[in-house]
């Protein structure tokens, strides 16, 4: 039997990423990019082997885009495509797992769309365009929540009353659970332990960020909750701010709604703290340069990471290991170095060297000896959202 083939998607509101994913391979054959979808500068970035181009789709749709990037697909399938695998973020709480996708989960996908608006209606234009496109190839939803739905109540409910829960699901959600699960499996990989007997801390960060306590392959809490906006300091986001912060804005600088989410989603964060950029790599060089900005953000980032991962600690029986994933887990040696200074009580150690060594998709064991384990496990949504994909073609 040839190795499979399998296109995954994430779409978002202007955005379609796209890999093909061949089970015997460890690279994508084909990825990609389209942005400013729907804009004049609308563009479509890809990669088929060695070779990258462009072509710009000015106003270009979904569809239309969609429409390109199958074929595409196809040729570097060889012509044999076996699936298609859609990232989707918010599958509330009707799903506890990916799904092949039907006329059921389409509805439970617009059905939470009220708690992800910026993304669930943007799945859902490309799982219905990808469906229109190949009617004969199945679909998979794989969704961000998904992972999350084993943690216990009194970790994802919040203490309001309890109608908001039960008529308009107001509860902890999570997400990035794609990520998590893929390298807390990897992780026990790594050291030989079994997945279904360990504990694992997991942080992914890059522009938007979370944690995660992790017992037997299963989520016990997170640090994100209803929406992405909860939790930890981000590129853009605030994370956990005051939850009177709204109203002492509207009263006091006369703000409306609409203002005050933007600025925690779209303004805040390492963005908003520096006043100079959300990225950490031009961060952490100012910094060093002595920029005051850049150094309350890193400081900042890294406190309230280490705080978070302590307080995580509690939903733990026992400790594994640390794992640092996502574009600043996987590469800022420094956040993981001053991170750690902050968890003292844990007896976390880093050795210098290994430490080093570890970005650029490098991955493997950092501690000191007689340390807690510490892990850079590199990150691969698009392949668990692949494994997730064949699983269902084979059950």
């Amino acid at each position: 039997m040839s190795a499979r083939n399998i296109l995954v998607i994430n779409c978002g509101s202007s955005s379609i990423k796209f890999a093909l994913v061949n089970e015997a391979q460890t690279t994508f054959p084909l990825q990609g990019l389209a942005e400013r979808l729907g804009s004049p500068e609308a563009v479509l970035h890809w990669q088929f082997g060695d070779t990258k181009e462009s072509l710009s789709l000015p106003g270009t749709s979904h569809q239309s885009v969609l429409s390109k990037i199958l074929p595409l697909a196809q040729e570097a399938a060889g012509g044999h495509l076996d699936g298609i695998g859609h990232r989707v973020v918010h599958g509330g709480e009707h799903f506890t797992a990916s799904h092949l996708v039907d006329a059921d989960v389409l509805e439970g996908i617009r059905a939470n769309a009220h708690l992800a608006p910026l993304h669930n209606p943007a799945h859902l234009v490309g799982i219905e365009a990808a469906m229109e496109l190949f009617p004969s190839l199945p679909q998979v939803s794989v969704f961000d929540t998904a992972f999350h739905q084993s943690m216990p109540p009194h970790a994802y409910r919040y203490a309001v009353p309890e109608f908001l829960y039960t008529e308009h699901g107001v509860r902890r959600y999570g997400f990035h659970g794609t990520s998590h699960r893929y390298v807390s499996k990897r992780a026990a990989e790594m050291v030989g332990v079994p997945v279904e007997n360990s504990s694992w801390l997991s942080a992914h960060l890059g522009n938007g960020c979370s944690t995660c306590a992790i017992v037997n392959g299963e989520s016990r809490d997170t640090s994100m909750g209803l929406t992405p906006l909860e939790g930890l300091a981000m590129g853009t986001r605030s994370g956990d701010v005051d939850p009177n912060l709204h109203s002492h804005l509207a009263r006091t600088l006369g703000w409306s709604i609409e203002q005050i989410d933007r600025t925690l989603n779209h303004d805040s964060g390492l963005k908003g703290l520096s006043g100079l950029s959300n990225d950490m790599r031009t961060l952490y060089e100012a910094h060093m340069a002595g920029h005051p900005g850049a150094t309350l953000a890193f400081e900042v980032f890294c406190y309230r990471l280490a705080k978070s991962l302590a307080g995580m600690g509690c939903a733990l029986p026992k400790l594994d290991g640390l794992i640092f994933t996502g574009g600043i887990g996987e590469n800022s040696a420094a956040v993981r170095e001053r991170t750690l200074e902050h968890m003292k009580l844990f007896g976390f150690q880093l050795d210098a060297e290994a430490n080093a060594r570890c970005t650029r998709g490098v991955g493997g064991e950092i501690q000191a000896a007689g340390s807690p384990r510490i892990l850079v496990v590199p990150t691969n949504e698009e392949r668990q959202i692949a494994l997730d994909t064949l699983a269902l073609l084979d059950a």
